[in-house]
């Protein structure tokens, strides 16, 4: 079993706040021989069109001296997660959550912003203190 990252219960929160419900924690992915653990799937109801929406949501903090090592690590997973998504026929949408505070720095670089546009990285951003998403950016 993976270890949480520091926000974790933050997100988590966050999520079940914004009408989400948490339907595994952490997310077992597998294919082939191929076993990793995505932080949390989601499912919230859309009463317009008679269906659940399914998310698969990893957490990166970006707490370490180098975001652009964190940025490097957190990119290769989500391709990683993406593709074994893809692979097993999942329609689940996958999403980066980070801080509201590394998203108005880091993520406002021009080479951050062109590569993570470039990925179509779906992002969460949220506020750990309140436990609250402030943004949902859908590529």
């Amino acid at each position: 079993m993976p270890a949480k990252d520091i926000y974790h219960d933050a997100v988590k929160n966050a999520l079940i706040k914004d009408g989400w419900r948490i339907t595994a924690d952490p997310y077992f992915l597998r294919y082939e021989e191929s076993e990793i653990y995505a932080d949390l799937l989601a499912e919230k109801a859309l009463l317009v069109e008679k269906q659940n929406r399914t998310i698969v949501i990893e957490i990166k903090s970006f707490i370490n001296p180098s975001p652009m090592r964190d940025f490097e690590n957190a990119l290769g997973q989500y391709i990683l997660y993406r593709d074994i998504l893809a692979l097993n026929n999942h329609k689940y949408e996958l999403y980066l959550a980070i801080r509201d505070t590394i998203f108005e720095t880091f993520f406002q670089r021009k080479s951050i912003k062109t590569i993570t546009q470039r990925h179509q990285i779906n992002l969460i951003i949220f506020n750990n203190e309140r436990e609250e998403i402030t943004l949902w950016i859908k590529s």
